[in-house]
């Protein structure tokens, strides 16, 4: 089947990268400690833009996060704040810089006390994915109470620029929540059935 044939979930039809990103990663349960990381700090540099802005720079974030080695960003001196905030590569605002470093730190702590962050975020949903039914023309969800007690639970612990919407948005990119609609060639798929 022709790819613009199959039913998908309408946000993604801008341009070829999006509906790859939509086809091959959105919903798909993550169990990877840096691929939380990686999504993390995409969403966190999204707010107040579009996703597709930052799916344009992911690359550029790629390169100048380290390949999202949490490890490296957590240690990143000032010095290279300043040379990331002429990379236009990525979003240059110096809050979100910096925010993706002290939420590398913060990161490794909640390892330290977890085992790995994965274990820590998909406590938050009962180690399942949730399931929603969203029909075409249903609006998507931007929060859950889900995702309120982790933005909370995040903040106390000091991370930054992950409130209810963005971690919202991360729980559906790691496939905690599965937000395709019904009608969407993906949605039993994510689901594993």
């Amino acid at each position: 089947m022709d790819v613009l044939q199959k039913s998908r979930c309408p946000w993604c039809l801008g341009f070829p990268e999006y509906i790859a990103y939509h086809d091959q990663e959105w919903g798909v349960p993550v169990y990877e400690d840096r691929t939380h990381f990686e999504f993390l700090i995409l969403e966190s540099a999204q707010a107040g833009l579009s996703w597709a802005t930052i799916l344009k720079k992911r690359e550029g974030y790629r390169r100048a996060f380290a390949d999202f080695d949490y490890l490296q960003v957590a240690q990143f001196p000032e010095s290279y704040v300043e040379e990331l905030l002429q990379d236009k590569g990525i979003v240059r605002n110096a809050l979100k810089i910096r925010a993706a470093i002290n939420n590398a730190q913060r990161f490794q702590e909640i390892q330290a006390e977890f085992g790995t962050f994965t274990a820590y975020i998909w406590g938050f949903v009962g180690g399942q994915p949730i399931q929603n039914k969203i029909s075409p023309g249903d609006p998507y969800p931007a929060t859950s109470p889900e995702s309120d007690r982790l933005a909370k639970d995040m903040k106390k612990r000091g991370f930054k620029f992950l409130g209810s919407t963005v971690l919202y948005a991360h729980m559906q990119a790691t496939g905690l929540v599965n937000d395709h609609l019904e009608t969407c060639f993906r949605n039993l798929e994510v689901a594993g059935k």
